[in-house]
């Protein structure tokens, strides 16, 4: 099957493609196929840093472990990080190349010079490497299972795509699309998107993949067969509605494990308390996931909050990364939450900052790089010094903290001088106040359980980590789920027919086509 491949596109953003690729890797590597994810563009703050030091999206992260393969910049070669409703910073091949402008990207004028000079300010320029990526894994990997972005019937995008049908039409890609029948309208969605692509497109677009359905799926059938009969093109399958899948996928606060956990059925307590989390939504949230392997703990309630009345009852208040620092500082100030925070420091009660959350904690920071704003005072209550650097840091550190070891990932900016307080991590505590740039360091059990009891004793709760979870194992008991989905209510023969052969012939044309 060597260089097999296929295309898994959307309806509409968040109709399920992470999972759904995530699911046909898991599926396909209990197999015995050696697979491979890929998605040419991502727009993401949630991103991950591999073992050679390059920033991915954290899908693409997550759809690699599914594969049980190495997450490599070539599965996810540029990756776009939001800093506002306008511009983005590009990262190419894991690597920042500068901030961009929508406009200068998708195909007018505008962006920094350090992106200008690499790719002339143009999407479409980025297409030569984005498919030297995704041969160099077919030329790898016996099958690349593609994510597509968006809607690929988004025609106003069509001339610069490099995620979509213009990877699809290049590589000679079958296609599914999946649409999401819970929110309604999947049947107008299916033939809508196939009908607004062009006729060479359409040539490529097998069939489609319901997903979250709820009831009996004999109710559907008939729906199926007339879509067949409008389209000439058949349905894989009717994927259930699966509670508590909690994968990473993009951005959308529902996808993380925590929300896994408050839909399964979640073991009680160990302790007689329950253990209460905070966390601040900041502008630009970043790697929200952090607090994932928080609410994979019995007796651990995790809840994103906004005003400072939510932190008065909370055990333990965590300020998560962002894209913005500068903007989350003023958020949390003009919400009355940096002054909620000063109380809890005072009265010895737990925050902990978490990369642009950390920094928020520290007494100034000095930015010409993400907001340009120059010199701002944090909330002080950390000793910490922060200046921004043109460069990244991208890092896999190692360590140990709380007398456990831990594993972890930097991306940020900021460079920070540590002042005073009691060393952690590469950041520092003082009292019941902790920050670390390190991303992730809650996924490593031993440190997690430690840290929980620090937090339990400091809040004065009767709270015990259970002794036996592991993040780890819970979270490739997710990724079984989604192979699982696939396997049972996918046609997975022809799932196959389609990775090994690509688009059958003769699929017939359905006006009107791109305009």
């Amino acid at each position: 099957m060597r260089g097999g491949g296929l295309l898994v596109a959307g309806t509409t953003s968040d109709a399920g493609k992470s999972v759904v690729t995530a699911g046909i890797c898991r599926w396909l590597v209990r197999q015995g196929v050696k697979v491979a994810p890929f998605k040419g563009q991502n727009m993401s703050l949630n991103s991950f840093v591999t073992r050679e030091g390059a920033e991915i999206g954290r899908a693409q992260a997550m759809q690699a472990q599914a594969a049980r393969v190495e997450p490599s910049a070539l599965m996810n070669p540029v990756l776009l990080k939001p800093g506002s409703d306008r511009s983005s910073q590009v990262v190419l091949m894991g690597k920042p190349v500068g901030e961009m402008s929508a406009r200068g990207f998708f195909g007018g004028s505008g962006g920094s010079s350090p992106g200008k000079r690499l790719h002339g300010g143009r999407q479409q320029t980025l297409f030569e490497p984005v498919m030297a990526c995704l041969e160099e894994l077919r030329s790898t990997y016996d099958a690349v299972i593609c994510e597509g972005a968006g809607s690929p019937a988004e025609i106003n995008l069509r001339r610069t795509d490099i995620v979509n049908m213009g990877i699809a039409r290049a590589a000679k890609l079958p296609v599914v699309v999946v649409g999401d029948i819970d929110r309604g309208g999947v049947f107008a969605q299916f033939f809508g998107t196939t009908a607004l692509l062009a006729p060479e497109d359409q040539e490529l677009v097998a069939g489609y993949l319901v997903n979250k359905f709820r009831g009996d799926v004999t109710l559907l059938e008939p729906g199926l067969d007339m879509l067949h009969g409008l389209t000439g093109r058949r349905t894989f399958g009717v994927l259930p509605y699966a509670h508590g899948l909690g994968i990473d996928e993009e951005d959308g606060l529902r996808v993380s494990l925590r929300g896994a956990v408050r839909e399964s059925v979640v073991a009680p307590p160990l302790g007689e308390d329950v253990l209460r989390v905070a966390v601040c939504a900041v502008p630009l949230m970043s790697n929200f996931t952090d607090v994932d392997a928080l609410a994979a703990e019995p007796g651990v309630v995790v809840r994103f909050v906004d005003r400072p009345e939510e932190l008065v009852d909370a055990d333990l208040v965590v300020v998560p990364g962002t894209r913005g620092t500068v903007k989350a500082l003023a958020w949390l100030r003009e919400r009355g939450l940096g002054e909620a925070l000063a109380r809890r420091a005072a009265e010895g009660r737990p925050v902990l900052g978490i990369c642009g959350g950390f920094q928020a904690l520290g007494e100034r920071i000095e930015d010409e790089v993400e907001s340009r704003a120059g010199t701002v005072d944090g909330l002080g209550l950390l000793p910490v010094r922060v200046r921004f650097a043109p460069g990244k840091t991208l890092a896999r550190p190692v360590g140990e903290a709380l007398g456990e070891r831990v594993e972890g990932y930097e991306i940020h900016h900021g460079v920070a001088e540590v002042l005073g307080g009691e060393a952690f991590l590469d950041g520092c505590r003082v009292g019941a106040v902790w920050g670390t740039h390190w991303h992730g360091s809650l996924e490593s059990d031993g440190f997690r359980r430690a840290f929980l009891r620090e937090v339990a004793a400091a809040a004065g709760r009767r709270f015990v980590p259970a002794p036996d979870t592991s993040f780890g194992t819970l979270r490739e008991e997710q990724l079984d789920r989604l192979g699982d989905l696939i396997e049972e209510h996918a046609d997975t023969d022809a799932l196959l027919r389609l990775i090994e052969k690509g688009a059958p012939e003769g699929l017939p044309f359905v006006p009107p086509g791109a305009p």
